[in-house]
């Protein structure tokens, strides 16, 4: 993998996606970003504020221009878990990246995540977790170039299951 390639994590709120890309960026020596916070920053105001104020067809529009705003260059990106909703977002971050599915089972995600309005998860009025994950699972996999099954792992043993993974992967082959 060249080494000006990024990993691009993407999964469900509460996979652990922000707190894997930290350690990840660190094993591999790449700068670390989370789309949320590019987001929060940019915008002034938290995730569920936005979603609040402009409903989830304007949040996906804003998350996804201030992605394909920016041009990422050896980084770990570790995205808000709605992201997968635009195609073009997407396509951008399959540019000049490997797209890693952190993947969960229902049990142990239920157990981790407490009030989604509060976290800033953009879902149907009435939607829960458990349609929320039917819903989004199969466009994770669509979109990834591989998948890491992190039930029963440790962040640190994630990092190690991702950075065995890329070692050989070659981006766009």
């Amino acid at each position: 993998m060249d080494d000006h390639t990024n990993i691009v994590l993407i999964g469900m709120p509460g996979v652990g996606k922000s707190t894997i890309g930290v350690l990840l960026a660190k094993q591999l020596g790449k700068a670390f970003i989370d789309t949320d916070i590019l987001i929060q920053t940019a915008e002034g105001r938290y995730l569920w504020q936005i979603i609040a104020e402009k409903g989830v067809e304007e949040f996906c529009r804003i998350e996804a221009h201030h992605i394909l705003n920016q041009w990422f260059d050896n980084q770990v990106i570790a995205t808000g878990g709605s992201v997968i909703y635009s195609p073009k977002a997407m396509a951008h971050l399959h540019s000049n990246g490997v797209v890693v599915y952190l993947q969960i089972d229902m049990d142990p995600l239920t157990k981790r995540i407490a009030n989604l309005d509060r976290r800033g998860v953009i879902r149907a009025p009435g939607q829960s977790i458990a349609m929320l994950y039917t819903e989004r699972c199969p466009i994770y996999t669509r979109h990834a170039d591989m998948t890491i099954n992190t039930n029963g792992l440790l962040p640190d043993e994630v990092v190690g299951c991702i950075a065995q993974a890329i070692s050989g992967f070659n981006v766009h082959s």
